[in-house]
């Protein structure tokens, strides 16, 4: 926070590469002010109290549920929705893997899965299916079974593999 007055705060974060300013109460949650300020609304409202990993971010590269983070708490910091991972006609290699092996359903978990897994990959450029399996237990899918994802992470980790070593 960079300042305080009552009820509320200026903060500035980098938010999918670039600087965000905002004024707004202190309590609000990060889901809150992405989606209703900045309209990245990529990230889900699910259960709103951090059980379905609908609305996850990586916050300075970590996964977070974003639902359960102040907007105060990313001050100075950076936000990675999946709006800022890639776009139409150049999907990362993480999200094209999930069109690809049919991890993405309904739709309504896939950014936050796919957060979980980039984090994950950060950590872990190499993951075994039991260490995606428990990178992932946060998120909660109902369309798929599980087992097309973590393929898909796999995948996609191959795929990031071989584009660092190009």
């Amino acid at each position: 926070m960079t300042t305080q007055t009552g009820e509320q705060i200026s903060i500035r974060v980098t938010v999918n590469g670039r600087v965000e300013t905002a004024e707004l109460r202190a309590d609000r949650s990060l889901l809150e002010w992405l989606r209703e300020d900045l309209d990245l609304t990529g990230a889900k409202l699910g259960c709103n109290e951090g059980e379905c990993g609908a609305c996850v971010v990586l916050l300075d590269g970590r996964p977070v549920n974003s639902c359960l983070v102040l907007a105060a708490e990313a001050d100075g910091r950076e936000v990675l929705t999946i709006e800022g991972l890639g776009r139409a006609g150049a999907l990362h290699p993480l999200q094209q893997a999930f069109v690809d092996r049919a991890a993405v359903q309904c739709g309504f978990c896939t950014p936050g899965m796919i957060l979980c897994a980039l984090g994950l990959l950060g950590e872990n450029p190499d993951p075994s299916p039991d260490e995606i399996r428990r990178a992932l237990a946060g998120n909660l899918c109902r369309c798929t079974g599980y087992q097309q994802i973590v393929e898909a992470v796999l995948d996609g980790a191959g795929r990031m593999r071989e584009g660092a070593r190009t």
